[in-house]
């Protein structure tokens, strides 16, 4: 092999088939993981907004009643907090009109749907973040399998030589720790974007759950 085909491109295409399909998976895998990135960083960037814009408003004195129509009328602009607030409300004022001397029950309705929202929430918040946990975890393996089935192929390749020589053996071992410099590229990103979303989402969380046993008070003070 000349110097010119120390290349990236010429030891890629150079490589064999197995460490090719790796660092095809890994590219693939980095390719997925900087979507959902991407596609992380706008909804986690709207659910701060919106939290913080509805938190502003509810604690601001306003009428419950003018943010419950807010909440329906914007439902689809709505952010999870918002949509949280509203289906405790729902379920409280739906209570008192059916069960109107019962006020244990219309606060614990209001927990309860509260409750149920705030899980559908989560969920929607941390949908893929899983798949940046595998890709972070197991990506640097699969390149470190492809590294090793390169170097086994180079180090083969050396029976056919009668003298081994740094020329004869650069090449392929260069061509397989493509395949661990990709897993990386791909296992870094992924690793480091799971742990900043994993924090935020625990931090929204918290606020979640602050908010819903707070507004639950305010209630149980309205019902008495």
């Amino acid at each position: 092999m000349s110097h010119t085909d120390l290349s990236l491109l010429a030891l890629i295409g150079n490589a064999s088939l197995l460490v090719q399909l790796v660092m095809a998976g890994l590219l693939l895998i980095s390719l997925m993981s900087w979507y959902v990135i991407f596609k992380k960083l706008f909804l986690m960037s709207s659910i701060v907004t919106s939290t913080r814009k509805f938190e502003a408003a509810f604690w601001s004195g306003g009428d419950m009643a003018t943010l419950l129509d807010n909440a329906q009328r914007h439902r689809k602009e709505s952010g999870p907090l918002e949509r949280i607030f509203e289906a405790g409300m729902h379920e409280y004022l739906k209570a008192r009109q059916s069960r109107p001397a019962d006020t244990a029950i219309h606060v614990d309705g209001a927990r309860r749907a509260m409750r149920a929202s705030y899980q559908r929430e989560m969920d929607a918040m941390e949908t893929h973040l899983s798949f940046l946990a595998t890709a972070g975890s197991v990506s640097p393996y699969i390149g470190l399998f492809g590294t090793v089935w390169g170097i086994m192929n180079a180090f083969r390749g050396l029976a056919n030589v009668q003298q081994a020589t740094l020329a004869n053996v650069a090449p392929g071992i260069a061509e397989a720790l493509i395949a661990t410099a990709i897993g990386l590229f791909a296992a870094i990103p992924a690793t480091v974007a799971y742990n900043r979303f994993s924090a935020q989402i625990d931090h929204l969380a918290n606020r979640f759950e602050t908010f819903m046993d707070e507004f639950t008070n305010i209630l149980q003070r309205q019902s008495r």
